[in-house]
């Protein structure tokens, strides 16, 4: 059911993102639907309108590319709704795709409490699409994308704690890392998500270690 339903969305999901190119792009949206279902499977989400809000859910950030301002998730869902409008979609499960793609940057780490399960397993899985190998990858294209320098050794490698998530300014990409990407383990909302998290962490602390290492001429 929940491949109908993409069929009928990917050619206007396609149209939109066709010239993204900063880690958000249309492969972004279909790893993150991928391991959204799987994830489902384990924790009792539901498919279809998981599957769907983490295809849509990063609309917000085209429309905030062609604006130049900043665009919450919940200005993007008169669009998702336009979108939905070409599928036999109830309101009701509509409504639901629309909540998920709404709240699912609410972290509750961040003070907000989010409970709905689905919701909660988009979180996952479009945190986990940013850890890992295709997060290192993701995060320099990111940098690339918004002429963040690759690393500013003059700025401090502090601890998590010292940088604002709601700040978003990171000296450099490799500050990004311990900024967000390497808490994220820790914060995953189900224990599927958590166990694959912590594998992904790994491979980003070998990868960053490497990096500095390299990147002061020690190797």
């Amino acid at each position: 059911m929940l491949e109908d339903y993409i069929k009928i969305i990917k050619p206007y999901i396609i149209e939109l993102f066709s010239e993204e190119s900063s880690g958000h792009d249309i492969s972004h949206l279909t790893r993150t639907m991928n391991i959204a279902v799987n994830l489902c499977k384990k924790e009792n989400g539901d498919e279809l309108i998981v599957g769907i809000s983490a295809f849509m859910h990063d609309i917000h950030r085209i429309m905030q590319n062609e604006t130049g301002k900043f665009v919450s998730p919940k200005d993007s869902l008169s669009k998702v709704k336009e979108i939905l409008s070409n599928t036999d979609l109830s309101r009701n499960i509509i409504d639901k795709i629309c909540y998920c793609i709404e709240f699912h940057e609410n972290y509750n780490w961040n003070g907000n409490n989010v409970e709905d399960i689905n919701t909660l397993i988009l979180q996952d899985a479009d945190n986990l699409d940013a850890i890992g190998a295709i997060g290192v990858g993701r995060t320099f294209s990111y940098g690339g994308a918004h002429n963040v320098k690759m690393y500013d050794e003059e700025a401090p490698l502090n601890s998590a704690e010292d940088y604002a998530e709601e700040n978003g300014d990171d000296p450099s990409t490799i500050h990004h890392f311990y900024h967000k990407l390497f808490r994220l383990a820790n914060n995953m909302n189900t224990e599927t998500a958590r166990k694959q998290a912590i594998e992904r962490t790994e491979f980003m602390k070998v990868f960053v270690n490497e990096f500095l290492q390299e990147w002061n001429g020690e190797k």
